[in-house]
């Protein structure tokens, strides 16, 4: 059996290294791996083929940045040749990053089936790009792997054939287990200073929170006056660095010494996923608007505040440790300071998060 896997931006790398890695046990598969580019550069992209031990991809596409438009026009074009030479059984995509869509789209035209991982999540707000990117993929997926129970029902409620859905569990999790050991392990606490206190971590990328300065400024505050309690690390997205660039929001270059009232907010660069789970797993509070994060957070049993008006992943906040705070500055305070006077939550696993989903979903396809 040929199957080809297509992975582009860094949300997914986490998913695609479980199924890669499981491919490996069966000599009657063949596994080829198409890196689109859509994150290019060494600090978005190089660190994470490495640490999770991804090959080589086969193919490059190369793709870069660009608008949402000309990502999607560039990675169809430049796949389609690629799976007319080499024809899988069947085009694996995951996620819903533009690749994952433009992937799908292709591979479809060209009468090749298509397996989407991470299927049927619903924010049911199609401002957001992904919102998009699920729909359209889901509709012309012939194999869907959902991770939570959501999926599945949303799914139905659209009319897709109950034989194509599989619930599977969370590949994210996969690589969360697989890796413990080497985040376990890691110095990142004892390298920025918030070894041994309590400190929280903070992600913001998506484009309608850090693109209109106005929102920016207005949960920068927010932060800035939890940062006062409790120092927050903040690895900070480049486009998201552009924007910070142009407000006049205090933030520190150093937390050594937090042990003596080291507070603040402390910008670094992206880390890999190793320190960044590490620096995740021993957070007292995580504040972000990543999907991802949401579900890592909740079998670490870390408490997040997510800063989004919905999620397309509910499991995370009915079987997690997951609030929806929105984008108000007075609730995302208000929230935090809920959560910093609460003990920590034990770790949450919805139905399936268990590390054995890629198993399951190359079991089923050997099969079809």
């Amino acid at each position: 059996m040929k199957i080809l896997s297509v992975v582009g931006a860094r949300p997914n790398f986490m998913k695609i290294a479980p199924l890669v890695h499981e491919m490996r046990k069966y000599p009657d598969i063949e596994s080829i791996l198409v890196n689109t580019g859509q994150h290019y550069d060494t600090a978005m992209a190089g660190q994470f083929f490495e640490q999770l031990e991804i090959p080589v991809p086969d193919v490059s596409l190369e793709v870069g940045s660009g608008t949402h438009a000309v990502q999607t026009a560039e990675v169809m074009k430049r796949l389609e040749p690629v799976l007319e030479k080499l024809r899988p059984d069947v085009v694996v995509v995951v996620g819903d990053v533009n690749s994952t869509m433009a992937a799908a789209l292709t591979a479809v035209k060209l009468h090749i089936p298509v397996a989407h991982v991470e299927s049927g999540l619903r924010s049911f707000d199609r401002a957001m790009p992904e919102e998009i990117n699920r729909l359209v993929t889901d509709a012309i997926s012939d194999q869907l792997f959902v991770s939570e129970e959501s999926g599945r029902a949303n799914l139905l409620k659209e009319g897709v054939d109950p034989g194509k859905i599989h619930f599977v569990g969370n590949v994210m999790i996969d690589c969360l287990e697989r890796f413990r050991p080497l985040w376990a392990r890691s110095d990142v606490r004892q390298r920025i200073g918030v070894d041994g206190v309590p400190y929280g971590v903070v992600t913001l990328h998506r484009p309608s929170n850090v693109d209109e300065p106005a929102m920016l400024e207005k949960l920068m505050e927010a932060l800035v006056d939890i940062g006062r309690q409790i120092p927050l690390i903040f690895p900070v997205h480049p486009r998201t660095r552009q924007r910070l660039a142009s407000l006049d929001v205090p933030l520190v270059t150093s937390l050594k010494g937090a042990q003596a009232n080291g507070k603040g907010i402390l910008c670094v660069d992206p880390l890999g996923y190793v320190d960044f789970m590490a620096l995740v797993s021993s957070a007292r509070i995580v504040l972000t608007d990543s999907g991802g994060l949401q579900e890592e957070a909740s079998v670490l049993g870390v408490p997040c505040l997510t800063m989004r008006e919905n999620t397309e992943r509910p499991a995370t906040v009915t079987h997690g440790t997951n609030r929806i705070v929105g984008t108000s500055t007075t609730k995302i305070m208000a929230e935090a300071w809920r959560v910093l006077d609460e003990p920590k939550p034990a770790p949450k696993r919805p139905a399936l998060w268990d590390g054995r989903t890629s198993e399951r979903i190359i079991s089923i396809l050997r099969k079809i």
